[in-house]
């Protein structure tokens, strides 16, 4: 279980998350929505401690992620962060062999190896495991990314916008892959997005931010109701129940 106790993040006077207190129960998936400037991304960064929190405290499986060792936790949790770079010119496959290094420390064995295939399998990178990120499209470096992190066979994985540059066969097939990484490897998945559908129609939970906080959360029947998210948006918003999943229409 990942529980953060009054989490606040500031920037001078300027509080980008404040007091956020809640349970991310292992197992499933779950969706963080709002709108720009809500502190998803925030704080996912810092149950992940890529960003200190200014107050407050994260745990993961009652280990405290700020004295935990660096090794320790990355055999734990994993993240993709929102904004990718990487200067080095590597192929995918060296990417995504970046993956196992908590395990390995660079010296793949045939266990590493056989993960990082699985990795590009499950992703449809096999093809292009050869080739140069900087010779990909967004969303196929996009996919190679998502891929290292998927590697890396953590218990949590926390994905900040992993449909980030793909079209829609590829989000769907992603959202696909995420769902089943949870439903039958045990894995707990905790993904920041933007499109309300995709977390309708995939998510276990789903925690929407407004303003630095928690504004609701809950199963996606009662996250995504019109009331909740035109309050959430700002935006008038009508909900339609399509196939049994509640389909959200905001044009």
């Amino acid at each position: 279980m990942i529980q953060a106790e009054n989490l606040t993040r500031r920037y001078g006077d300027t509080l980008v998350v404040r007091d956020v207190s809640l349970q991310l129960p292992a197992g499933g998936l779950t969706s963080i929505i709002g709108p720009n400037g809500a502190g998803k991304s925030t704080l996912l960064s810092m149950i992940s401690r890529l960003l200190p929190a200014s107050a407050g405290t994260v745990s993961v499986d009652g280990l405290d992620v700020t004295k935990t060792p660096g090794d320790v936790l990355a055999r734990r949790l994993s993240i993709l962060r929102q904004d990718n770079h990487m200067t080095a010119r590597l192929t995918v496959r060296e990417l995504v062999e970046f993956g196992r290094y908590p395990h390995s420390r660079g010296r793949l064995t045939a266990d590493d190896r056989a993960h990082v295939d699985r990795a590009l399998d499950h992703l449809g990178l096999a093809p292009l495991a050869g080739r140069f990120l900087d010779e990909l499209s967004g969303g196929q470096r996009q996919r190679a990314f998502v891929a290292m992190v998927l590697c890396q066979d953590t218990d949590y994985v926390l994905l900040d916008e992993p449909l980030n540059n793909l079209d829609m066969q590829h989000s769907v097939a992603m959202m696909r892959q995420l769902r089943r990484f949870a439903a039958e490897l045990n894995k707990t998945i905790v993904v920041v997005l933007h499109d309300i559908n995709f977390a309708s129609c995939y998510s276990d939970r789903i925690v929407a931010m407004r303003d630095g906080e928690v504004a609701v959360q809950g199963t996606p029947d009662e996250v995504i109701r019109e009331e909740v998210l035109s309050g959430l948006y700002g935006i008038p918003m009508n909900v339609q129940l399509i196939g049994g999943r509640r389909i959200c229409v905001y044009y």
